[in-house]
């Protein structure tokens, strides 16, 4: 039987896509070969990254003029090719700090240049994004970069922010399919797989035609977005298995109506667990409302005395993976696309359990 997975990252997949990778693990449409064991330049695999790259794309809507890459490295290895690639003629970014993952990427973009950090909400633990008639941004600055879903804070941007000329990067992780977006504001999306989208290994990168010409000299060439794009992100071999599972992941969503559908479903979730949360004198949610985010949902019990019995009690319903992240403590759900609205009830059942047990 399985349980309902509140982990944020490697994340819950659906249990579709699980059944169809089992049912093909050792003959992939009558190929003989696992997909494990295809050559990335087979016609057999070249089928199967077009179909996932030209699924992503109507997804989520990618203008012509947007390169795809299906890359390695995660979000972190990111945040150096970012400033890498996008550095060359120009000398400060823009950096927006909302929590762990944004300070993440400020530390290594500074070892490619300077970093302004235009903004922040370190002043109130990470609990809020800053409004934007707040930032201070640089006059020529090469991008502005932020993270639009903080996993560990569990803050969000509810809007899409305007940088001007700068071509916006967001690192979006932890929620990318999750709600509609207008590819079309931003000069680079990238995230790792293993939230929304597959298994940890797969980095997704969508960037602008005419931003494929700042890279830095010192760019190695696996890194190099140009370079990559011109070879259908097969300069070396890429992540092959988790190409398939993210396709069959597309597929899947694609089957339940797109992102638009999904994203209601996201929003009834985080609905049904923040009005426990809100109607509760016994549980706290740190966030600021209009910021809060429906992937990941932080609170806290009133004593952390009560933590382990809470994961403990959790464990023997059917939920793991809630606990919360070690700098911020507490409790965490993360409810990506994958996580049935079943589990949120589960869970929310639980909660109210435990609260009269224990309030």
């Amino acid at each position: 039987m399985r349980i309902f997975n509140f982990s944020p990252g490697p994340a819950v997949l659906p249990e579709e896509v699980l059944r169809i990778a089992a049912a093909e693990m050792l003959d992939w449409h009558g190929s003989g070969m696992s997909v494990m064991e295809m050559s990335h330049r087979g016609k057999e695999f070249i089928s199967i990254a077009d179909q996932a790259q030209a699924d992503l794309r109507t997804l989520l809507a990618i203008p012509d003029n947007y390169k795809v890459l299906f890359l390695q490295g995660g979000a972190i290895g990111e945040n150096a090719i970012v400033p890498m690639n996008l550095f060359h003629g120009r000398t400060v970014a823009d950096y927006v700090h909302t929590g762990e993952w944004s300070k993440k990427s400020i530390k290594e973009a500074k070892k490619y240049g300077t970093v302004n950090v235009a903004a922040s909400s370190e002043d109130k633990a990470f609990t809020y994004i800053p409004d934007r008639a707040t930032w201070q941004l640089t006059k020529d600055a090469a991008y502005v970069h932020i993270c639009s879903n903080e996993t560990i804070g569990g803050v969000e941007y509810q809007w899409t922010p305007d940088t001007g000329d700068a071509p916006l990067v967001a690192d979006m992780s932890s929620h990318i399919l999750s709600r509609v977006i207008d590819v079309l504001k931003y000069g680079v999306i990238y995230g790792g797989a293993q939230k929304n989208i597959g298994p940890a290994g797969l980095t997704i990168v969508i960037v602008r035609d005419d931003l494929l010409e700042r890279a830095l000299p010192i760019t190695p060439s696996a890194f190099h977005w140009k370079e990559q794009a011109a070879s259908d992100s097969m300069l070396n071999t890429p992540p092959t298995y988790a190409i398939y599972i993210a396709g069959l992941v597309f597929r899947w969503l694609m089957a339940q109506g797109g992102v638009p559908a999904i994203e209601e479903e996201n929003i009834a979730k985080a609905k049904l667990l923040y009005d426990c949360l809100d109607a509760s004198k016994f549980y706290a949610s740190p966030v600021r409302k209009q910021d809060r985010s429906r992937m990941n949902v932080p609170f806290k019990l009133p004593d952390a005395a009560l933590d382990e019995p809470f994961l403990k009690g959790a464990r023997e319903h059917g939920m793991v993976q809630l606990k919360g992240h070690r700098s911020v403590g507490g409790m965490r759900a993360s409810i990506y696309n994958a996580m049935p609205i079943a589990g949120v009830e589960t869970l929310v059942a639980y909660m109210k359990e435990f609260e009269r047990a224990h309030g």
